[in-house]
Order: structure tokens, then C-alpha cells, then sequence
């Protein structure tokens, strides 16, 4: 029986499915962004959830058929007490139904640990999991800095010990491009404007104890569109994302001397990658675009390596 594991993601943007093969270290992701309206930078969850239903089946069908020796899937945000959002019911009720059907383990992530995986495996560093390291997941909904170590349950133990206080970054960058007339989620349109400006140094907002505020960054940007050519406002939001970013994982790596790994959708950014090669050299590692954003890869890699753990 081939070693393929089945993982299932539906975030609070995209719907999606996965199969990886843990011999080979292959994988297939099938995923898509839900339809946001026009001129909106977000949805409401019932319509999430809702969308979730209608698609993850042709995600699923879209996968190479053949067995499964388990299927993982993410049940919520985090790995915290009271994290919580409806739209992963929908990916949760279609794994516990596949798992029974199949009679094979189900495992249960959080989306957070997901993206954590999928880098490592992204970056050819699954050794990572087995150890201490520090990670971003800079995303739409979250912009955490994280201590990870490898739990006691097999998962990612994620302890945030920095980020930001209020605004996350893609929710920044959803409002950048919002008034600058893109599509949401905004980050891979900004980024292609940006990379098309001249430098810019950005806002640098002030970090303390790896943390800073996002909120006040609104009105700078805003006061940038107003004076400035869209290629330059989306570089001076991306810039002060960067700064932020940059300035918080150096105060982390006084307290901390391990390996640094980027995760989530707004770390696909050219711009913000760019600043922290030059920051961090070969300590720091990227997940691959289609990995750094939201999908079910990382999912399944979780699956496998709980499967494993489960046979010892």
C-alpha cells in the first residue's frame, strides 16, 4: 500500500486539497481562492462556510484517486484554547466522513500548523519540526511570531512571542490595494507593483519585545496614495511590513539562536523576502509561493508524521 496521506484546508479564503507521499516527499495541491465582491476586503463566515461546501469536492476530485493510509485536516486557527472559526467545519466534516468510510486514522491540525509544515517541507527542512526554531506566519488574518517546538503530541508546539498588536499585515496590504483598485486578497497584485518602483525606506514602526502596531500604518499609507504613483505607495506599504518584520526577528534572535522559517501568504512577497535574506542570510528559509499561502499540504505532511508516530 503506497504511503499517501489525505489533507484538507478551508481556510477563511481558499478551499483546499492535498496528497502527499511520504516515501517520495511528492505532493499535489488542489486549491482556490473564494469569490470575494467586488470591491470588498473580506467575507463574512457564513458565506465562507458556504462556499467551502459547494467547492472542496471538485478539489478533492481533482486528485489523483487511489488509498490513503490516513487523512489529516485543520479544525481551527491555532493551536490555542478558543480558537475558533466556522469555516473549517466544512473541511472537517468531509475528512471524519472520508476517515470513516476508508476505516484510517484521522489526525486533527490547526491551519497555523499546517502552514508551519508545509515550509519545512517546502525548504527541504522537515528536520526542522523535530527541533526549536523560530517562524512568521504573516498572513491575512494573522501576522505572529513564533517560538516552535516539537510537541509532546507529535505537532508543532507554537508559542508567539512576537508580531503585531492590533492590524495584521495582509490586512494592511488588503487596504493598500483596496484603495489602489486590485483584487482581494491583495498581496500578489501589490507585490508585482512594487517590484516596480523605485527603493523606498517605508514607515519604520516601532518594535518593543518583538512587537509592534500596524493600526496608525493605515493613515501613512493612505497619506502615500495620496502624493505618490500606485507603483510607489505599494512599495512603501510592503517596505514598512518589511521593517516591522525585520526589526522584530532581530530582537528575537537575541533571545533565541535558531533557524528562522516564513510562512502564510504575505511572506510570498518579493519585497519582504528580499529584506530579510539581506537581514538574515542562511539562517532564514521561505516556503515556495504556492506553499506559503494557504493550502493542504502542510496538512497532510502533519498527517503522515502523526501516522508514523501513532505505529511506534
Amino acid at each position: 500500500m503506497p504511503e499517501r496521506f489525505l489533507g484538507i484546508d478551508t481556510s477563511n479564503y481558499r478551499t483546499s486539497a492535498a496528497v502527499y507521499d511520504a516515501e517520495s516527499g511528492a505532493w499535489q495541491n488542489e486549491g482556490g481562492l473564494l469569490t470575494v465582491p467586488e470591491g470588498a476586503i473580506g467575507l463574512r463566515q457564513s458565506d465562507a462556510l458556504f462556499q467551502h461546501t459547494v467547492r472542496l469536492h471538485e478539489k478533492i476530485e481533482a486528485l489523483p484517486q487511489g488509498e490513503v493510509r490516513a487523512v489529516g485536516v485543520s479544525t481551527r486557527p491555532r493551536a490555542v484554547e478558543g480558537s475558533y472559526m466556522p469555516c473549517f467545519l466544512a473541511g472537517e466534516s468531509v475528512a471524519r466522513s472520508a476517515a470513516h468510510l476508508l476505516s484510517v486514522p484521522l489526525f486533527a491540525v490547526s491551519h497555523q500548523q499546517g502552514h508551519i509544515a508545509a515550509a519545512a517541507l517546502s525548504t527541504g527542512r522537515l528536520e526542522l519540526l523535530d527541533g526549536t526554531f523560530l517562524a512568521w506566519h504573516l498572513s491575512g488574518g494573522t501576522s505572529e511570531l513564533l517560538l516552535v517546538q516539537a510537541g509532546a503530541d507529535g505537532l508543532p508546539d507554537c508559542t508567539c512571542i512576537g508580531g503585531t498588536t492590533d492590524l495584521a499585515a495582509g490586512q494592511l496590504i488588503d487596504r493598500a490595494g483596496a484603495l489602489l483598485g486590485l483584487p482581494f486578497p491583495s498581496g500578489a497584485a501589490l507585490d508585482k507593483l512594487a517590484l516596480e518602483a523605485a527603493p523606498e525606506k517605508g514607515y519604520r514602526p516601532k518594535v518593543a519585545d518583538c512587537r509592534f502596531s500596524l493600526s496608525g500604518m493605515q493613515n501613512q499609507v493612505e497619506n502615500k496614495f495620496k502624493i505618490a504613483e500606485p507603483t510607489q505607495m505599494a512599495r512603501f506599504t510592503l517596505e514598512t511590513v518589511a521593517n516591522a518584520v525585520v526589526k522584530a526577528t532581530e530582537q528575537a534572535q537575541q533571545q533565541y539562536d535558531c533557524p528562522i522559517l516564513c510562512a502564510g501568504g504575505v511572506m510570498a512577497s518579493e519585497v519582504i523576502r528580499a529584506r530579510m535574506r539581506a537581514a538574515f542570510g542562511d539562517a532564514v528559509s521561505f516556503a515556495e509561493p504556492v506553499l506559503s499561502g494557504d493550502n493542504a499540504v502542510g496538512v497532510a505532511v502533519l498527517a503522515a508524521r502523526l501516522y508514523e508516530r501513532n505505529k511506534q
